[in-house]
């Protein structure tokens, strides 16, 4: 009899051993897969963004780029549920400061109307901040727009001049891109907030919006990408490569186009 109860003992053990190292295991293999996805969600969005300005005609105008406070972009992997405010999608932003763009921080937005003007289709959105105070906004880690920003659909055209400066009183403008169609969109009524499960994804830990997006979190490996085709788009490029030209190529050709 006690040897019968000892093989079961030992029997169980194994089991239990065997079980727990599973378990395990598909832990670490969800905790991989949930990495790989925000990873992805940053390459996807660095591609949408550099997609949209590639098209000069169809493009967020330069003007609005340049002097843009924040951007984000929430990738093509929105699900929307027409008719039952299942509007939800989730990308990242990043904002402008003194030493160039913040680290991206991961964010969720849901709710407003959005599906419905698009019949329920996936589609990418794009937001971008304008101002200090819609700045002010965003850093409080989660706002409602039309009510906690004022929000418009933003003009289209890279070269575009008509009615941008009456956009960019609006604290953000945002745009959408389905099936290949890029246009303004109206966003009012959805709520953006920091998407708190990615953060600790990308940075290992929870970190408030504000630290991230105000720069004082250095900015992952993986989002360079992204990163990259703000700074193309943005202004900022051409910035540095005004400041890291020769004076004598400047004064050059300074001379040349007189």
């Amino acid at each position: 009899m006690r040897l019968r109860n000892g093989v079961a003992a030992k029997y169980l053990l194994t089991l239990g051993s065997v079980v727990l190292v599973l378990a395990c295991m598909s832990w670490a293999a969800d905790s991989d897969k949930d990495q790989t996805d925000i990873n992805k969600r940053i390459t996807k969005s660095a591609e949408v963004l550099n997609e949209i300005m590639a098209t000069p005609d169809k493009a967020i105008p330069d003007k609005i780029m340049d002097h843009s406070k924040c951007l984000a972009v929430v990738p093509s992997i929105v699900k929307i549920a027409v008719g039952f405010g299942g509007e939800h999608g989730k990308g990242v932003v990043t904002c402008r400061t003194a030493r160039g763009w913040s680290a991206p921080a991961p964010i969720s937005i849901t709710g407003g109307s959005w599906g419905l003007q698009l019949g329920g289709q996936a589609i990418d959105l794009v937001m971008v901040v304008t101002n200090e105070q819609g700045m002010q906004h965003l850093l409080a880690s989660k706002f409602k727009l039309g009510a906690d920003a004022s929000a418009a659909a933003g003009p289209v055209g890279r070269g575009a001049t008509a009615d941008t400066d009456a956009s960019m009183r609006a604290e953000v403008l945002t745009y959408s891109r389905a099936r290949g169609v890029f246009a303004g969109i109206d966003l009012s009524g959805a709520v953006v907030h920091q998407d708190k499960d990615e953060t600790a994804l990308l940075y290992g830990k929870i970190i408030p919006f504000e630290d991230i997006l105000n720069g004082k979190v250095p900015a992952p490996a993986s989002s360079e990408p992204f990163l990259a085709v703000v700074r193309k788009y943005s202004g900022q490029a051409r910035e540095q490569g005004e400041a890291k030209q020769p004076e004598s190529t400047r004064t050059a050709s300074a001379s040349s186009q007189k």
